[in-house]
């Protein structure tokens, strides 16, 4: 475990280096963040009755795009499958075939390194858009929700991570790989909760999104917060996020194991 610590160590250290591109990163960040406030909030004030229809106030509702600022800072993937495609197609993942250290944990290291870097940096800027809005803040039901919300935000980072991870390795077949990787990002804003909140959809849609592992990746732990999901719901919610959780890590394993048969270094 010593040498994990490290590679967080290192990747900190790295990561600061780019702190003013992911404060920039951050402010560009809430642009569109602004706009579907403003849409939402001229929805609600032309037509009264939207709260009654969508199961949300427009407190709610505001308050719900806050919580998505909150859980993408926290768990959302960057450039982690850029950088692994890049590792393998100029050969960098040579070194881990003959080292005692796990590529994927590495790669996982890095990954919350990147996260406690970027937290750093969008803390003030988040903490200035939450105070802009603090009317619509919502504090949790109770300490349990709150502590159940943070356990699957974690599940959350790592299915993310896991799933980038998988489709990174795409990358021992094809040589540029961006084409993928752009369909499943627009396909996760749209699916995992991020555009708009899922139990919008009409029933049969929403239920079939929950057959995918999309929900667990924004959508689910929002609901935990806001007191939307409890009781023997949010016991299935959260076992079903985990065996996504274990489904996806055993596709990252097996891709890096296919992968790995297939590719080739020269040189050195």
């Amino acid at each position: 475990m010593k040498k994990y610590f490290h590679v967080i160590n290192i990747g900190l250290q790295n990561n600061l280096q780019y702190r003013v591109n992911y404060l920039t990163r951050t402010l560009f960040s809430f642009i569109p963040l602004f706009a579907m406030l403003s849409l939402w909030r001229t929805i609600y004030h032309d037509n009264a009755q939207t709260g009654a229809h969508n199961g949300y106030t427009e407190a709610q509702m505001i308050f719900y795009y806050m919580m998505v600022a909150i859980v993408d800072v926290m768990t959302a993937v960057n450039e982690d499958d850029w950088q692994i495609a890049s590792d393998i197609r100029e050969g960098n993942i040579s070194q881990f075939l003959l080292k005692p250290i796990d590529y994927l944990w590495y790669r996982l290291c890095l990954f919350f390194s990147g996260r406690l870097a970027f937290i750093g940096m969008a803390a003030v800027p988040l903490g200035i858009f939450i105070f802009c809005f603090r009317q619509y803040f919502l504090a949790p039901t109770d300490a349990l929700t709150f502590g159940v919300f943070l356990v699957s935000l974690v599940f959350t980072a790592l299915l993310q991570f896991f799933i980038s991870y998988a489709m990174a390795m795409l990358a021992f077949w094809l040589l540029e790989i961006s084409t993928f990787i752009f369909i499943l990002f627009a396909f996760e804003y749209l699916a995992s909760g991020h555009l708009f909140p899922l139990d919008v959809l009409k029933p049969g849609l929403h239920e079939i999104l929950f057959l995918t592992p999309f929900p667990y990746q924004m959508f689910f732990p929002i609901q935990i917060y806001m007191g939307k999901i409890t009781g023997g719901a949010l016991a299935l919610g959260m076992a079903t996020q985990i065996l996504w959780v274990v489904v996806a890590y055993g596709f990252a394993r097996f891709m890096w194991a296919r992968g790995v048969k297939k590719y080739s270094a020269f040189g050195g």
